[in-house]
């Protein structure tokens, strides 16, 4: 057993920069997954250091052991189990009593642990001065400060780790009390603060972000720049992954013509499955390499917990919860990932609510079909220049937002009636964050695992697109056949069969909604390859579209049932197939229903 890799457990409040010293620590050597039976995700990851291995692994965040929520009883039964070699308290050097009281509660529990004082920087600039010594003296264990964005400070950690992991520690010399009052204790005999603290920039921030009336169009302001320099952004590599990928299919298309394989052993594998998986990638990855880095790098500034503080009162006002504010932001990068964000939420009824209610917003598989109709439904508006493409697609995210706040006030009343439940919610001081490591963490965590999923469905469907294109039935094909069945259904929608049977056989993938219409449209017996924007504008004028069609595409694409890794990871957090079926019924008869109230318009006027 003594050859076995130590564990090292770390364990905090919320915001104390737990998880920035796991990954200073580990730094490319972690991963994430569930825990064993529980829906709980977790960062695990390996240490090198004094010339062994030791296992870390980062608990989720909780305020106490008494646990109110699935994360929180994750880290006390894992606290509680022992399975740790040694526990790490990571504690809040700005408000260290409030931090006290789960170290104190750790200890009530076992004694194989070190206290990390973390944000010492952030302490000496409110003027805080701290006596460790004396406070590793009242705790009977060791304690060592750090500031987690420098290495020296990490240096410090990792050998007080390895210099004490497996000790047991005598702890405090009376008996523990893990009160409030306790904790307020301690942290005065250890803690100068200055009698008159300096001015506090982050109030003053807060005043402009947080405020009644300016933090909403602050808001709108900063959704429309990360959606302004994901489109600009984006538009380059997706054009040169989109010229690769056709050489690299044309190049496939060679080496099975040379092993004289059959046309339909080429066309399914190239035509269809390589060519779908293609379309996927060039069109994910490059936004979603722009626009999660983006959306981390807010996370880490500390600005998403004011956005959840600014829709709290909206929120609550339609009975669900301020949290919700931060899954619905990460609906604009996935909706999967945005479910199983909604974890973070402690009641059940209010993750119900997030979860039936995120698809409103608009993932980045659907800005390319989005921005593309833009110039079709507004005619001569400069709308080829990103910015002004920018704004309208915020627009149309603000008109996803109300319908979030529409449909959780009607659940709230009716399946899932009930008022909000009460939350904690801690404003993390404002940090500079650390760009490389962000970029490198948000590619590998969100933007590769998401594009994983994505990929892994992307080519069978292509295959079977293939196969749909190209078995006839008299004089048409399989797809033709489906699309002419649907042609009343989408008439009567403002569409036509092409838009419907395109948004059903794309159940896998948002992205290849387009992709899918312009292949019918142009009779092709695959994905088309790269068609440029003017090209695609008129195919789609040839085949009957006007701005009223192109606009019910529009709030159709932003108002349908979920994509199928959605659906699946729905069923699979709330438990029930019944959820996931009315997360799909909700926004598709809500986009149906808007689609016919613009027909009917356009008709009358």
């Amino acid at each position: 057993m003594s050859d076995q890799p130590q564990t090292v457990a770390f364990c905090g409040n919320p915001n104390v920069g737990k998880s920035t010293l796991f990954n200073a620590l580990t730094g490319l050597h972690q991963h994430t997954g569930n825990w064993p039976g529980k829906t709980v995700e977790s960062s695990r990851g390996t240490l090198e250091a004094g010339g062994k291995t030791y296992h870390l692994i980062d608990l989720p965040g909780t305020y106490s052991l008494e646990a109110r929520s699935l994360e929180e009883a994750v880290t006390r039964d894992y606290i509680c189990g022992g399975e740790a070699d040694l526990i790490v308290v990571v504690c809040d050097g700005t408000c260290l009593a409030r931090n006290l009281i789960l170290a104190l509660q750790v200890l009530r529990l076992t004694r194989r642990v070190v206290v990390c004082v973390n944000l010492m920087d952030e302490a000496r600039k409110k003027g805080i001065v701290l006596d460790l010594d004396r406070l590793s003296q009242l705790l009977g264990v060791p304690v060592v400060g750090t500031e987690a964005r420098k290495r020296s400070s990490v240096e410090r950690l990792e050998n007080c780790i390895v210099e004490h992991i497996g000790k047991t520690f005598r702890g405090p010399s009376t008996p523990i009390d893990t009160s409030v009052a306790e904790s307020r204790r301690i942290a005065g005999l250890v803690e100068t603060r200055p009698k008159s603290p300096p001015q506090d920039r982050d109030r003053k921030i807060d005043k402009v972000l947080t405020h009644k009336i300016w933090a909403y169009p602050i808001m709108l302001l900063l959704l429309a720049a990360v959606l302004w320099i994901t489109i600009e952004g984006a538009n380059y590599p997706s054009r040169w992954l989109g010229t690769l990928f056709d050489g690299c299919q044309h190049l496939l298309k060679k080496g099975l013509d040379a092993l004289r394989a059959p046309w339909w052993l080429s066309g399914f594998l190239v035509d269809g499955c390589a060519a779908t998986l293609f379309r996927v990638v060039s069109v994910m990855l490059p936004p979603m390499a722009i626009f999660f880095p983006l959306f981390t790098l807010l996370e880490d500034f500390g600005y998403l917990p004011r956005v959840a503080y600014n829709l709290d009162r909206p929120f609550a006002r339609c009975g669900a919860c301020g949290k919700q504010a931060l899954t619905m932001c990460m609906g604009l990068g996935c909706n999967a990932s945005a479910i199983v964000g909604c974890r973070i939420i402690d009641s059940k009824r209010e993750r119900l609510l997030a979860m039936l209610t995120n698809n409103f917003m608009p993932c980045n598989g659907r800005f390319p079909l989005l921005i593309t109709l833009i110039p079709l439904v507004f005619i001569g508006l400069p709308v080829e220049n990103a910015g002004a493409g920018a704004i309208i697609l915020t627009g149309f995210i603000c008109l996803g937002i109300l319908m979030t706040f529409i449909w959780s006030k009607i659940l709230s009343c009716t399946l899932l009636a009930g008022g909000p439940a009460s939350f904690v919610l801690e404003l993390p001081p404002y940090r500079k964050p650390a760009f490389a490591q962000t970029i490198v963490r948000s590619i590998m965590d969100r933007t590769l695992r998401i594009l994983g999923r994505a990929a892994a469905v992307a080519a069978p469907m292509g295959g079977l697109l293939w196969i749909l294109a190209n078995v006839f039935v008299g004089q048409r094909s399989l797809l033709a056949w489906g699309s002419s069945f649907l042609e009343p259904i989408g008439t009567f929608f403002g569409m036509d069969g092409v838009i419907l049977l395109a948004f059903l056989l794309a159940i896998p993938a948002n992205e290849i909604v387009l992709p899918i219409v312009l292949m019918l449209y142009s009779q092709g017996l695959g994905l088309p390859p790269e068609f440029s924007p003017e090209a695609t504008r008129l195919i789609l004028t040839q085949n009957g579209w006007t701005p009223v069609t192109a606009l019910c595409v529009m709030v159709f694409c932003l108002f349908h049932f979920p994509c199928s890794t959605a659906l699946l990871t729905i069923k699979k957090e709330s438990g029930s197939t019944k959820w996931m079926v009315l997360a799909a019924v909700i926004p598709t008869l809500t986009g149906l229903v808007c689609c016919l109230i613009l027909r009917i318009v356009s008709l009358l006027f």
